[in-house]
């Protein structure tokens, strides 16, 4: 389903293909001309309306269930725009750092394409998403206990290899993929009122911005992370990027840092942003399943637990609830289903 990348011979070279590539545009139009690569590889995700869940927020609330494509999470769309350029260029390595999605949609890729992979994640790491990545056929590196940690060993093996480096949200082409599935939203539900998205690395709210705002200027647009990884957060509160602790259990909000090109679209383009407690997360989970029948992973359920946060800005109008991914660990599970709100859905705060 996907491409990798090359390896450069020529420093020179390396630097000029390198340029094009993170230098590359995010716009609408890049976003339309990605569809014509994406809709060749992954079909589109359903947009589901939920008659509980509407009752419960007093609006008109759907799920965009990006948990249902390949790979179990909306990376997939980046990865597959991503990589179709990298083999355009005749790149045949690409090594990248992750803590789970992101890699196995690189991973997905390069094996659709035969070509190699390497993927660094931090040790401890969800080991559903680590057995997956390597079924992939990619090279798995387990490297320090962080995100950021892993980010590090990534760097320097990308020199020693000389491979790509796929960054995890500093990449255009991987935002302009993401913005896809944004895009069959505007089409399902053209008079959408709001967005609300989650945020860990920043592709998924830099695509919806850039995507809903082309059509609907006045969409609201909600982002939601762990209270325990905070730096997105605090980033678009003081409009600087930041670095924080990054203690969540969640992996698709396990980042300690803002990142340049994803917070330079978000840092103005978000009308608010919600932070969730672990438990809070873990509820998520379980509401996930309550009112959807979908296991999703913390990130992937936590826009549940953010809609009831801003209930009354939601009331009467019609909302889309990204669901990201449906990589949960086996433990993460196991703990969601024991909350009340696994049985009985929101109870309040």
């Amino acid at each position: 389903m996907l491409y990798a990348l090359h390896t450069y011979h020529s420093s020179r070279n390396k630097g000029l293909k390198m340029d094009d590539l993170k230098n590359y545009p995010i716009s609408i139009a890049e976003i339309i001309r990605a569809r014509s690569i994406v809709k060749r590889f992954l079909r589109p995700t359903q947009l589901t309306h939920y008659e509980c869940l509407s009752k419960a927020l007093h609006a008109e609330v759907y799920i965009k269930h990006e948990n249902h494509n390949p790979t179990g999470t909306f990376k997939i769309r980046g990865g597959v725009n991503l990589l179709c350029h990298l083999k355009e260029k005749n790149i045949r390595g690409v090594i990248t750092f992750s803590t789970g999605n992101h890699g196995l949609s690189i991973a997905t890729a390069a094996r659709s394409f035969g070509l190699d992979a390497v993927v660094v994640v931090p040790e401890n790491n969800n080991p559903a998403k680590n057995r997956t990545i390597k079924e992939s056929g990619a090279e798995l590196i387990e490297a320090g206990s962080t995100f950021e940690e892993a980010a590090t060993t990534a760097e320097r093996l990308c020199q020693e290899r000389e491979l790509y480096y796929a960054h995890p949200a500093d990449e255009p082409h991987l935002i302009n993929g993401v913005g896809t599935g944004f895009l069959e939203i505007i089409e399902d539900l053209p008079d959408i009122d709001v967005m609300i998205v989650p945020l860990g690395a920043g592709s998924e709210a830099a695509a919806a911005i850039t995507t809903l705002r082309a059509f609907r200027p006045k969409v609201g647009i909600v982002a939601v992370q762990a209270e325990s990884s905070p730096a997105a957060h605090n980033s678009w509160v003081e409009k600087r990027i930041c670095s924080g602790q990054n203690k969540t259990f969640a992996g698709g909000f396990a980042t300690g840092k803002a990142y340049k090109i994803p917070f330079e679209i978000y840092r103005s383009g978000l009308d608010n942003f919600i932070l969730l407690t672990e438990e809070e997360i873990y509820e998520s989970i379980g509401m996930a399943f309550y009112y959807t029948h979908n296991l999703a992973e913390g990130a992937g359920a936590a826009t549940i637990m953010a809609a009831f946060k801003v209930e009354d800005y939601l009331k009467d109008k019609k909302v889309v609830l990204q669901m990201s991914g449906c990589n949960a660990s086996p433990d993460e599970i196991s703990k969601a289903i024991t909350t009340r709100s696994f049985r009985e859905g929101y109870t309040g705060n």
